[in-house]
């Protein structure tokens, strides 16, 4: 039986040469989250992962360089009654920031330090479950 309530996505970590991490934030949206997004019909969640960030930060990844992080459950950000439910990825090299360009959907990038400081209110929930396993 499929789970009506839960909507399913990738979404991509990735990092800076300072070892902060990228969020975002949709148009229209007041949360930062990881670059990703929904499916389209047959596509796998790399597959899923790599198209959304061309489209959204106009980046193009190596799925060699792409690594599972897991598959997390969180509240949806955006969407009053939903999950989401992402497979995670982590870029293995740094990227370099000024090759990224906020596109599609996209209103604005910020880069989230990990060095131990409290956490931005803004952030949508999966992006907190994940954060304190990427440091």
């Amino acid at each position: 039986m499929v789970d009506s309530a839960v909507i399913r996505v990738s979404a991509v970590v990735l990092r800076d040469t300072t070892g902060a991490v990228l969020t975002v934030r949709k148009r229209g949206t007041a949360r930062f989250m990881f670059p990703g997004g929904k499916p389209e019909p047959g596509e796998s969640a790399l597959q899923t992962a790599i198209r959304e960030c061309r489209e959204e930060l106009q980046l193009e990844l190596d799925p060699a360089q792409l690594e599972p992080r897991g598959d997390y459950r969180a509240v949806a950000a955006n969407e009053d009654g939903f999950d989401v439910e992402a497979a995670v990825f982590v870029r293995s090299a740094p990227v370099d920031r000024a090759t990224l360009s906020p596109a599609a959907e996209i209103a604005e990038l910020r880069w989230q330090p990990l060095d131990g400081s409290v956490l931005p209110p803004d952030l949508a929930p999966l992006t907190e479950c994940v954060l304190p396993e990427s440091i």
